[in-house]
């Protein structure tokens, strides 16, 4: 690490005592602090529904993707076994709830998987009947896109093979089956919740009033909390608008912005206090300005949405676009270049190997 004055704590925050300014560890460690950047960033939520977490699988951390492929994988193993054909059924379909950019890019990419990765891999069961179910509440897949670029995702999903029901909301999640309010059913074996998040716990600790019912706090201009200049939030834990009036959103170019942001106030603060005895009087802290660099989200192999600023891009141009950028921010040149060239390896062989279980679950 460059910088000898950062000390890095594999530690998690339970609670906060902001008068005290204490924060404490799940450790049993207490840490005083000066100034606190609060970005726990958010969770899966269910919507007041708890006990749907035991019967779905999330994608907030890796760990969760992991959990997703080896579901997948082990139920088309179990498929490959079994001679019921409404066992095989079961195992063999993957239901998606929500429709924004998650659940959008796990379908693409389940189809991927069994016409591309799996294809030859099984005797006993054609993967190419793998069911994907993706399920939507609003009347439209990627809603924060354009309408032109959602309705190119919808038919690219459908040509791929992609179940879609819009205008479909979710009424209850039991083991192996999803009920919808229409009082139709989804037996799938493996659920996927991407249809909503909330922020982290540790917001409602903070003495200010929420700003929705996601758990997320509305700053000051310059991300600070009011009564509390000291603290600042930032990610996905910040309800805020640009200058457009447009909500910012919980993209990492977002908390990126806000990072630079603090750590620019907190130096100069630094500075002006070294030198306040000289005359000098502490300014007035600068606004955070969000700086909007698009969003996207890929849809199967050679497909892609793009939208930044007046520029909408859909097929494989937005694609490439896709790819260029997450290499763009990956951390060293070797890295990028592990990537591109594993990248290039995959695309050219059009057969990645994927059958690999590792923790194979209960």
């Amino acid at each position: 690490m460059k910088a000898s004055n950062v000390t890095v704590l594999m530690d998690e925050i339970t609670d906060l005592s902001p008068v005290e300014r204490r924060a404490e560890g799940q450790s049993g460690g207490t840490y005083e602090y000066d100034y606190l950047l609060l970005a726990a960033g958010v969770q899966t939520s269910f919507f007041g529904r708890p006990e749907w977490e035991a019967h779905t699988l999330g994608l907030k951390t890796l760990a969760e993707a992991q959990s997703i492929r080896r579901r997948v994988l082990s139920n088309l193993e179990k498929a490959e076994l079994t001679n019921c054909d409404k066992d095989r059924r079961r195992l063999m379909t993957v239901a998606i709830a929500g429709g924004g950019p998650t659940g959008v890019e796990l379908a693409g990419a389940f189809t991927d998987l069994v016409h591309r990765s799996l294809r030859d891999d099984f005797r006993r069961i054609d993967t190419s009947k793998l069911r994907v179910v993706l399920l939507e509440g609003s009347d439209r897949l990627l809603g924060s896109f354009g309408k032109k670029q959602s309705e190119y995702a919808f038919k690219r999903l459908e040509e791929l093979g992609v179940e879609i029901l819009t205008g479909t909301m979710v009424a209850d999640v039991t083991k192996g089956c999803v009920h919808l309010a229409d009082g139709s059913t989804v037996e799938a074996a493996a659920i996927i919740w991407a249809a909503g998040t909330e922020a982290n716990p540790l917001t409602s600790q903070l003495g200010v009033p929420l700003a929705d019912r996601a758990g997320r706090v509305t700053p000051e201009e310059d991300l600070s909390i009011r009564g509390f200049p000291e603290i600042f939030v930032g990610g996905d834990l910040a309800c805020l608008t640009d200058s457009q009036d447009k909500p910012v959103p919980g993209v990492a170019p977002a908390a990126t912005q806000m990072g630079r942001h603090v750590a620019k106030v907190l130096k100069e603060e630094n500075r002006l206090e070294k030198t306040r005895f000289r005359g000098q009087k502490l300014k007035l802290r600068p606004r955070f300005r969000y700086f909007d660099k698009g969003i996207m989200a890929i849809v199967g192999k050679n497909a892609a949405v793009v939208l930044s600023g007046k520029w909408a891009l859909t097929g494989f141009i937005a694609w490439l676009a896709w790819l260029f950028i997450h290499i763009l921010f990956l951390v060293g040149f070797r890295n990028k270049l592990s990537v591109l060239l594993g990248w290039a390896f995959a695309y050219v062989r059009d057969a990645p190997d994927t059958r690999i279980i590792v923790n194979r679950p209960d």
